[in-house]
């Protein structure tokens, strides 16, 4: 890809010059004449670098059109690279250049070959340090992904899952918009990052977004960055998450929750492929794979009136339903005792084993909070378990949950949490966890019912939902 550079000079035959020798050497160029024009070709497109005078209609010596120019680029752009070039060159004018922000100096008439070193160079450094805060924030973003979700494996031994896991993989490597559905815990985000890493971008960034805890007043800022100066805290360049998933696949969690105000703004990037950072003029380009999941009805929203029908329509190109644990019983158990396994290894210990009782109460028990509450389930059993067996007891089960028959036909009852020496003392993760799988059966998945009913705003709920 060509390299664009502005040229701002008064002097049209310079920029002549200027553009004769920068183009046989793959550059493109826009040039402007005057401080104002090259303001605005900056506010409107994407360079890579101003090379420009430092004299123009005031005098021809002080340069103090030069330094204003450099210091409103800066305002516009912190990361642009500007070579000032002038006749008058002193040191004391190099200096004073560097310190209002130029990252090179050159004199008129210039040395051709260390004009275009200065150039690739500065250009290269440039895309290094954009590089690298790309890197730092993706990583950051990434952390905080392996901090916040199990990685189990995606077991299919079931005939439902089967089914489910033969569309993920006919889908996976196509470029479509896939629109995971299904019950809150069900491993929907689980589910995308295996579309992801059996697609053709595997090679770049999954970026996931939680939309339910994307506040309203900070939605563009988070989606889309913004530029230093932009508002009141924004005390740095941010890159949004749109342009870190760039030539990658960007996995929209809990899409419902979105707000109905900022729809339209998300509809257009995803429709036109650009978007602006807030505080900038410059439209950027942006390339995605789009990835979205919801447990709620999203046409029962569209007839409600949250949710766009336009926007709909262009995330459910494929609409897969992820089947809750129930629906797939054959899988319980490999599941439970990969979460085991799991467990063990991270804590260096020795995998227990489950009794035959305990297998047929996880086989026979709902899971309202499908696979997220079966790897709670077993990770505490792991930690906390006294023996090298883990009875119905230790797993902690709902006090009101009665144990069917076991498959044999010969054991039928009923256990209770807090049976034995005494009551168990659930810690308060424990507690939470609970009552938002209770609460989330009760509405049938719906996040935003349960949190109201639990007096929690929609970001503070999914923040407590991250966190058990």
């Amino acid at each position: 890809m060509k390299q664009h550079i502005l040229l701002v000079d008064d002097d049209l035959d310079i920029l002549s010059a200027l553009k004769i020798l920068l183009v046989p050497e793959g550059f493109t160029v826009q040039l402007c004449q005057t401080p104002e024009a090259a303001l605005a070709a900056i506010a409107q497109h994407n360079f890579d670098l101003v090379l420009m005078d430092l004299n123009y209609s005031l005098d021809t010596t002080s340069g103090e059109e030069g330094l204003k120019l450099i210091a409103a680029i800066r305002k516009l752009d912190e990361c642009l690279p500007v070579i000032v070039m002038t006749g008058w060159a002193t040191i004391d004018v190099a200096v004073n250049t560097m310190k209002n922000g130029a990252n090179d100096f050159i004199q008129k008439p210039w040395d051709i070959d260390r004009l275009i070193a200065i150039i690739n160079n500065q250009i290269k450094l440039a895309q290094s340090e954009k590089n690298a805060q790309r890197l730092s924030q993706q990583n950051q973003l990434l952390q905080q992904q392996l901090d916040n979700e199990y990685r189990g494996e995606l077991i299919s031994q079931s005939a439902t899952m089967q089914k489910t896991m033969a569309i993920i993989e006919q889908v996976a490597n196509t470029n479509a918009s896939i629109l995971l559905t299904g019950e809150n815990g069900t491993g929907k985000s689980m589910f995308a990052r295996y579309i992801h890493q059996h697609s053709q971008r595997k090679s770049a960034s999954l970026i996931s977004v939680n939309m339910g805890a994307v506040t309203e007043n900070l939605f563009e800022s988070e989606m889309f960055g913004h530029v230093k100066g932009a508002f009141t805290d924004a005390k740095s360049t941010r890159i949004g998450r749109f342009e870190l998933a760039d030539k990658g696949s960007l996995f929209l969690d809990e899409i419902a929750n979105t707000p109905y105000s900022q729809q339209g703004k998300l509809l257009r990037v995803l429709e036109d492929s650009q978007f602006e950072k807030v505080g900038a003029n410059k439209t950027q380009l942006v390339d995605v794979r789009l990835i979205c999941a919801t447990n709620a009805k999203l046409d029962d929203a569209v007839i409600a009136g949250e949710f766009r029908k336009d926007l709909l329509y262009r995330i459910n190109t494929i609409v897969i339903e992820i089947p809750p644990l129930r629906h797939r019983k054959e899988d319980i158990l490999p599941l439970a005792l990969s979460f085991l396994n799991e467990c063990a290894n991270k804590q260096s210990q020795s995998a227990l084993t489950l009794t035959d009782e305990a297998q047929c109460a996880l086989v026979n028990y709902t899971w309202p909070g499908n696979i997220r509450e079966l790897h709670h389930v077993m990770e505490r059993a792991q930690i906390l378990g006294q023996c090298d067996v883990i009875g119905v007891e230790e797993l902690g089960l709902p006090a009101n949950f009665t144990k069917v028959e076991e498959n044999s036909g010969q054991l039928e009852q009923q256990k209770n949490v807090g049976q034995g020496d005494g009551p168990e003392l659930l810690s308060l993760a424990d507690i939470e966890l609970n009552i938002i799988d209770q609460r989330l059966a009760h509405f049938d998945g719906n996040a935003l019912k349960a949190a109201k009913s639990l007096g929690l705003s929609r970001s503070a709920f999914y923040r407590r939902l991250d966190k058990v």
